[in-house]
Parts: C-alpha cells; sequence; structure tokens
C-alpha cells in the first residue's frame, strides 16, 4: 500500500539558499524579528541581518575568500551566527559548523579535512580556535571573532566594509555547508550538502510552519538558532 502526504507536492525552485530566503527582499515584514537572542533577548529584525549578511560577505570576498572556500563557524548560538552563516553563502562560500565543545585536536582535524581558509570564532573559544587553527596550519589572521578579541579581526570590522557584496555565483548544485558527524566509528567525517538540499528542506516544512510574521513575544520568536 502506498501513503501519500496530505499536503501539496513541494516544488524546489532552481535557486541558491541567499536568493530564496534574501532575494525578494521582506516588504513589511522588514521590521519584524529574523532572529532573537533567548538569553539577552536581543532581537535582529529582517532588514538589519539582510544588511549584515551583505557586509559580511563583502568583507570577507575583500579578504579573499572566493567561490567554494569553506569557512569554519565554532561559536555558540547567537544572531551573530546567523549573520557569518549568511554572510560566508552569500560570498559564495561554504559554511562548516564545529561543535562547540571541540578540544583543539578536534577541531584542528575538522579544519584540515575540510579545507577550511578560515575560522570564526567567540571569545570564550578562542584559545581552543587558535590552538587548532595554528594545528591545521592557518595562519594567525585566518582566526576572526565575533566580539573584540585583541589581536584579531572581529565581526564589527567585518561589519564596518563599504564594499558591495561580490556577485552570488553559487547555484542549486554548488556545496553550503559541510555538517561533520559524531564520529562514532572513527574520526568524524564531513557530509556534503547543496544549496538545492537546504531550499528543498525549508520548503518541505513550509505547509506545517508557515513564514509569517509574529509578534516579537510569541514564544517561536524567543529562542535563538543557528541556522536559516
Amino acid at each position: 500500500m502506498s501513503l501519500r502526504s496530505p499536503y501539496p507536492d513541494v516544488e524546489i525552485p532552481e535557486v541558491s539558499l541567499p536568493e530564496l530566503l534574501f532575494g525578494a527582499g521582506f516588504g513589511d515584514r522588514a521590521d519584524a524579528p529574523a532572529v532573537v537572542d533567548g538569553s539577552t533577548g536581543a532581537a535582529v529584525t529582517f532588514a538589519q541581518l539582510d544588511a549584515m549578511v551583505d557586509r559580511i560577505a563583502a568583507a570577507l570576498h575583500g579578504r579573499g575568500l572566493r567561490r567554494g572556500d569553506v569557512v569554519a563557524l565554532f561559536a555558540p548560538n547567537s544572531p551573530t551566527w546567523v549573520a557569518v552563516f549568511h554572510g560566508v553563502l552569500r560570498a559564495n562560500g561554504v559554511v562548516t559548523s564545529a561543535n562547540s565543545l571541540y578540544s583543539p585536536t578536534e577541531l584542528a582535524h575538522q579544519l584540515a579535512d575540510s579545507g577550511a581558509r578560515m575560522l570564526v570564532t567567540a571569545s570564550p573559544f578562542v584559545d581552543r580556535a587558535t590552538a587548532a587553527a595554528a594545528s591545521a596550519g592557518l595562519p594567525a589572521d585566518a582566526v576572526v571573532t565575533l566580539d573584540p578579541v585583541d589581536g584579531h579581526i572581529s565581526l564589527a570590522d567585518l561589519l564596518s566594509s563599504t564594499a558591495e557584496p561580490p556577485v552570488l555565483e553559487v547555484g542549486p548544485t554548488d556545496t553550503a555547508v559541510l555538517p561533520y558527524s559524531s564520529g562514532t566509528t572513527g574520526l568524524a567525517k564531513g557530509v556534503i550538502l547543496t544549496h538545492r538540499n537546504l531550499v528543498a528542506n525549508l520548503l518541505q516544512l513550509a505547509p506545517w510552519r508557515p513564514r509569517t510574521r509574529r509578534p516579537a513575544s510569541s514564544p517561536s520568536c524567543r529562542s535563538s538558532t543557528s541556522t536559516a
């Protein structure tokens, strides 16, 4: 016996994730919260997030990031995590997100295995991050911090860019993210997810979780996220 979903068939457009999420603008939702830090209540609106993504993309491109280059993201969940994630994709790059509990050795393995050219982290993690980066052969200036840390370029520096973001070159079949497995049968292994994979996943969820404007006090807006 075959079973059929009660929802309509999902049509997957031939677009990248940045095109799906940011390409058409936000209309009357521009001033609505896009992400909210669950610990502080600080909110970033859709318009603010869009501007942050473009500035981060421009700054990363200015620092030499090109199509297919990998950026590791080693930090706790926060609105800035989200901004950097989408900024890397908007810069035609690939995100490899790393477990925030990783030791320097574990992180170094992921950096080397994924071919990461840059590592974005936060001040509580900076000692582990710099040790892992050095072990993986990354130069000291390849470590960027979300908050100010002496001796490192910070997110504030990236957001100060006044350049235009690069032309969006990636398409549905390009790799978007490289999450790593738990490594239960050995060292952690990267999993290739394309832009089409992520676009399809979002559209699969749309019928039962519509993308509509919700008030800032809504429980669904209160927890921070680390993905799209």
